[in-house]
């Protein structure tokens, strides 16, 4: 029953997304290829999302693990995970105004 559900689910998202792009026009005139670089956008914005929520998981994990093996050891982990957080955070961010500026060339 379960595969039947995800099943149902994936094919009425392929079909829905079918539907939204059969338009010849949208409101912003996008058509061709710029209607591909947009789809290029969100994708870039998924995937670099997607790495970053991963990273900053295993980052949190070890940065725990760390802290609970040795708790006197807290102050100075704590710095350095915070400090590779956002370096993880401003690579996505990064991503997100390229893919924004991609999309405004069109």
């Amino acid at each position: 029953m379960r595969k039947i559900l995800s099943f149902l689910g994936g094919f009425s998202t392929f079909f829905f997304a079918t539907l939204a792009f059969a338009q010849e026009h949208t409101a912003a005139g996008t058509t061709g290829a710029g209607a591909l670089v947009a789809i290029g956008a969100g994708i870039a914005i998924g995937v670099a999302a997607l790495g970053g929520g991963l990273g900053q998981g295993k980052a949190a994990a070890a940065a725990l693990e760390g802290i609970a093996r040795n708790p006197g050891a807290a102050n100075k982990v704590q710095t350095p995970m915070i400090l590779g957080m956002a370096l993880v955070e401003s690579l996505v961010i990064l991503a997100w105004v390229i893919a924004f500026m991609l999309v405004g060339k069109i």
